[in-house]
């Protein structure tokens, strides 16, 4: 009776035992009913978020590197552009002097132009102290880079040269400067006062 008393009570405890079991396997299944796929889902969702992120980033970089090489390139040439109105500036900052003086040297030209014959002595003194000071300024003009236009003989150059007098002159060819009637001078590279000429002109 006794032993069959204690079977039944190991039995009830068995039962009970897997009655446990059961509910905790069922309390695991509930509980794993939060889908791996849901679960994969939103750690997919979260990568792709922190790779647009990233893409973001990176375009924003090349954005802004892109910004800086404009601006490092418009600085340079900015300074490209001072350097050369500076050295424009510097090369060419007698112009308006040399300018006041060209029509003084005209005049000591037409001067020196006279027929020494028909002078008198002390004229002709006079004419002789008029060239000396005509060659000491061509030689400061050109020691500050001023240079003559050679023209007598050249092909018209209309940049250098304006016609003010056509001629026909079957010894010479068409376009061929015949005379300067103004001469025309040069700063350096820079044309600063256009030669005055007459051109040939053959019919045709």
């Amino acid at each position: 009776m006794k032993e069959e008393h204690k079977k039944h009570k190991q039995d009830n405890h068995c039962a009970k035992e897997q009655e446990k079991k059961c509910a905790c396997e069922e309390e695991c299944t509930e509980s794993c009913n939060c889908p791996h796929e849901k679960v994969e889902e939103r750690q997919n969702s979260e990568i792709e978020n922190l790779k647009n992120q990233l893409a973001e980033i990176l375009n924003e970089k090349q954005s802004l590197l892109e910004k800086l090489q404009y601006s490092k390139a418009e600085m340079i040439n900015y300074r490209k552009r001072k350097e050369e109105e500076t050295d424009n500036k510097l090369k060419y900052a007698n112009q308006d002097l040399i300018l006041e003086i060209l029509p003084v040297l005209d005049n000591f030209e037409r001067a020196i132009k006279l027929d020494d014959n028909i002078l008198t002595d002390e004229l002709s003194k006079f004419l002789a102290g008029f060239k000396m000071m005509y060659a000491s300024l061509c030689e400061v003009l050109k020691k500050f880079g001023v240079e003559e236009i050679d023209c007598v003989g050249k092909e018209f150059d209309a940049n250098t040269m304006q016609a003010l007098m056509t001629d026909n002159d079957p010894n010479f060819e068409d376009d061929v400067v015949l005379e300067v009637l103004l001469k025309g001078y040069k700063l350096k590279d820079r044309v600063i006062r256009a030669a005055s000429v007459k051109v040939n002109k053959l019919d045709k």
